[in-house]
């Protein structure tokens, strides 16, 4: 198989194609660390690239497809997110400054090494995953494949271009406030937000109080399944154990007729926000897809009132100052301390912020028992251009952040699964999408409705054209 249609394969396909001998994986591997350098300069997706340690992996891949072994992902170059542990790499998390390398894998790591998967390196990420973009003094800027003047988001910005442009047919992000789901409507992509703790998170028992995840980004509903099922898992040390479920067995199957409320209501913020009128046609567009799936849509607006995000600031602001305190040394952006300090002055306020979270399940919860799930925009305007986070203060950051991306952060303060889906293009094409959101352990319902839009839509035969090959922005 050439080279270049190794690239254009997605996880369950080059799954097949090892299985059948069609490539092997040092030839898989090779292909992806080639696209990662060509890439490199101009997109700019990945933070660090361990290609003697991939290719040794890849070679003792091959040897076990020749002696017969199978596994889920064996012998697949996969990327992760410099949030996550990489022995013999640090975790710089977005951040400057010269950091130890790690002596372990993060259970998640440990989980894709054991289903097979070849580890190619560590995307991009901002500082400590506060924002929707994916740029930072230690590194540069991360550019979206389908426009190099735009943001792919963030903070698994690194994760869903790699994805989007075919370095790597999957990625592991993260999403504390929409991290995982954001990057995958800026990239027409599929990035599912599992139930809080499906995947772990150690060597941290939950990761910023609760807020954040571990999700897959891919080009498909099966290939993100697929990621997801190979990297969940406990490890004893969780806090949270969701029963096991297997995510994948969800794909293709008839989800019966299903009560669907549209919300495009925004969720309270102290910012102006609006939803781009684009953005909407397309979220409305997908409702209609649904619609003639069989499905019973209906407008029905979720109101999340004002605690919510009451709980939020202190849990995300804490969370802030605790990773930067778990990187001695770290230099960081003035608005990241900032975050930091504030961090600091809410903590007296976490013990009641999280006492609150039962009771807003409970409250939105009872949502549910008029409706199986809620279709709802991503985000709520395209991607913003890639430098107009740059030397802003904190307040206009606030202020941009929130009106692009008002509709995600719910989801993670109640630990719930939602699901980006690829809603279409701008006029300009520019990739938005639509999120399916649901209650708890919710991940196979969310993927056997994303599955049939995806039947309907057929995302994943739109790619954008590779500007960022041997060239420099």
């Amino acid at each position: 198989m050439a080279m270049a249609s190794v690239g254009e394969l997605g996880l369950v396909e080059l799954v097949a194609a090892l299985d059948q001998g069609t490539v092997d994986s040092v030839a898989a591997t090779t292909a992806a660390l080639d696209r990662i350098d060509a890439s490199q300069t101009a997109l700019n997706a990945f933070r660090i690239v361990v290609r003697e340690q991939a290719l040794a992996e890849a070679a003792a891949a091959d040897r076990r497809l020749a002696a017969g072994e199978r596994a889920p992902l064996l012998g697949v170059p996969i990327a992760i997110k410099d949030d996550t542990d990489l022995v013999g790499t640090p975790t710089a998390f977005g951040c400057g400054g010269d950091f130890p390398a790690k002596t372990e894998d993060s259970e998640s790591v440990r989980r894709l090494r054991a289903a097979g998967a070849v580890i190619v390196g560590k995307t991009n990420t901002c500082e400590l995953g506060q924002l929707p973009f994916t740029s930072g003094d230690a590194f540069g800027h991360t550019r979206n494949p389908w426009s190099a003047e735009h943001t792919p988001g963030g903070s698994s910005g690194g994760s869903a271009a790699a994805v989007a442009a075919g370095l790597v047919p999957a990625a592991l992000g993260s999403d504390g406030a929409g991290s995982v789901r954001i990057p995958a409507a800026w990239n027409n992509l599929v990035g599912i937000k599992p139930q809080r703790g499906r995947i772990s998170t150690w060597p941290l028992a939950e990761a910023f109080e609760g807020l954040t995840v571990n999700g897959p980004l891919a080009r498909t509903v099966a290939d993100a399944a697929l990621l997801l099922d190979a990297a969940a898992g406990p490890h004893p040390g969780d806090k949270h154990t969701p029963r096991p479920l297997r995510v994948s067995e969800a794909v293709g199957r008839d989800p019966g007729r299903l009560r669907i409320a549209i919300s495009l209501r925004i969720p309270f913020t102290a910012t102006k926000t609006a939803l781009d009128r684009e953005v909407a046609a397309r979220v409305h567009a997908t409702a209609a897809t649904l619609r003639r799936l069989g499905h019973e849509v209906t407008v029905a607006d979720l109101h999340y009132g004002v605690l919510i995000g009451a709980t939020f600031l202190p849990r995300s602001m804490v969370g802030i100052r605790h990773a930067l305190d778990r990187l001695p040394g770290a230099r960081v952006d003035p608005r990241t301390k900032h975050n930091a300090l504030l961090g600091r002055v809410l903590a007296p306020a976490l013990f009641a912020a999280r006492q609150a979270e039962p009771l807003l399940r409970k409250r939105i919860g009872n949502f549910f028992n008029d409706y199986d799930l809620v279709l709802a925009p991503t985000t709520a305007t395209s991607p913003p251009g890639v430098h107009e986070i740059d030397r802003i203060g904190t307040m206009a950051t606030d202020a941009l952040i929130t009106a692009a991306c008002p509709y995600t952060w719910p989801w993670n303060v109640l630990g719930w699964p939602s699901v980006n889906v690829p809603a279409g293009f701008t006029a300009t094409g520019l990739p938005v999408g639509a999120q399916l959101m649901g209650p708890a352990d919710s991940e196979a319902l969310l993927v056997s409705v994303a599955a049939q839009l995806e039947s309907e839509l057929k995302w994943y035969e739109q790619r954008p054209a590779p500007w960022w090959t041997n060239h420099t922005v």
